[in-house]
């Protein structure tokens, strides 16, 4: 084993014990010197971000992938805001969530503690580290951070500028903790401490969460891929279709939650899919169907692999559907249970797709792009989770603290 690496967890479980039992007030202290300290500190970030993004050039990353790595004036700020935001909102440590008497006199509560010990594994995402980092220690959680080669250098300084404000808040500067050593082999070393961490979350590509379910001895909550469907239905508002889904892909094509594969009614292809390949065709590459094609001259022809794949890319499936129930069998075969959404006038439609749609988040007249959790209100999200168990859906404060059972008694025995 690395010692290297079980000292840093050794030293991150020290910290999770003292932040169990930390005041809400010292926490909130913290998060906001952190979300000062990045915005006095942005120069050093913004100098590790570009060494990133040269070698990301170099190495001949596209440029969705150069966007996820990318940092900026306004992007520091936007994670600084999320601190901000998350020491404003209510603390889920400690709450009761009910409490119930027995016959015996037992009373009986159930109480929100930390999970303890958070190891994370992501990829070329530097702003994961603030936003996870935050996440945890508002939920009383040390967290480890192992990001992706590809950001080595942001994630270094962002985690120097988080754990010196950490520690001048008065908390233990190792309760956030970045691994600066690229090794793979560290990964498979960290989840599969099973005595010393708590759970794993991977984020990123399949392949990465893939890697990390199969290996992990770890408890991990899994966050998902995202192949995200629009349908266009036939009963569709066709200048509010063609918004939500230009917004869906090309907002920021690079991340889990934009759209990958558009749905059409035969009904109103005609009419919609030429107005998308003019807005489009310049920025994106259309894989289409055969009447895809017809209507939009510039696209490819589609493969099987086109339906199933998420691009993260400026790139699109479209494909027309002969009724609503096809759009359906289509998502329903192809999803990955991230973000579905439907473009319709008609409720019983509307009704139908949230009902029959299986997806963490299935949206009426709105783009997926909103599945994140500071859009939801939740302050910054540490994932989202496409698994059923624990936590589904973009993963907050309370995602990150699990249950305990207190009992009040006066002698009872059994």
């Amino acid at each position: 084993m690395n010692e290297e690496l079980k000292n840093q967890v050794l030293s991150a479980r020290e910290a999770a014990r003292e932040l169990r039992t930390c005041a809400s007030g010292q926490k909130d202290r913290a998060l906001r010197a952190m979300a000062q300290a990045l915005k006095d500190r942005r120069g050093e970030i913004l100098d590790a971000n570009e060494q990133d993004l040269a070698q990301g050039r170099k190495r001949g990353l596209n440029s969705a992938l150069l966007d996820r790595l990318s940092l900026s004036d306004s992007r520091i700020e936007e994670l600084a805001s999320g601190l901000e935001e998350l020491a404003n909102l209510p603390d889920p440590v400690g709450e009761v969530e009910r409490m119930w008497k027995r016959p015996n006199g037992l009373e009986i509560g159930v109480k929100r503690v930390p999970l303890g010990v958070v190891a994370m594994i992501y990829e070329a995402r530097p702003n994961v580290t603030a936003d996870a980092a935050g996440l945890c220690l508002k939920a009383g959680n040390a967290a480890v951070l192992r990001g992706g080669s590809e950001a080595i250098h942001s994630n270094s300084a962002i985690g120097n500028v988080l754990t010196d404000a950490i520690a001048q808040a008065g908390l233990p500067g190792t309760a956030v903790s970045v691994i600066r050593n690229t090794d793979r082999n560290l990964v498979r070393e960290l989840i599969r401490m099973r005595e010393l961490v708590d759970v794993v979350i991977p984020r990123g590509g399949a392949g990465l969460i893939r890697t990390v379910v199969e290996e992990a001895t770890v408890p991990v909550i899994e966050t998902g891929v995202g192949n995200c469907h629009t349908y266009v239905d036939k009963a569709a508002d066709l200048q509010m279709a063609l918004r939500i889904a230009i917004n869906a892909k090309l907002q920021r094509p690079g991340v889990c939650n934009a759209m990958e594969t558009l749905l059409v009614h035969q009904d109103v292809a005609a009419a919609f899919l030429p107005a998308l390949g003019a807005e489009m065709a310049q920025k994106v590459e259309l894989r289409g169907c055969p009447r895809t094609c017809q209507l939009i001259p510039q696209a490819k022809p589609a493969t099987e692999d086109d339906w199933a794949t998420e691009y993260l890319d400026y790139i699109l499936a479209v494909r027309v559907v002969p009724s609503f129930e096809e759009a359906v069998a289509h998502i329903t075969r192809y999803s990955t249970g991230h973000s579905e959404a439907i473009v319709t006038e008609d409720y019983t439609a509307a009704r139908r797709f949230l009902e029959l749609i299986d997806a963490a988040a299935v949206y009426v007249n709105a783009s997926t792009r909103f599945t994140d959790g500071g859009q939801f209100g939740l302050g910054a999200e540490i994932g989202i989770s496409t698994q059923k168990l624990h936590a589904r859906g973009p993963m907050g404060l309370k995602a990150l603290t699990t249950t305990k059972y207190i009992i009040y008694g006066n002698g009872q025995i059994r």
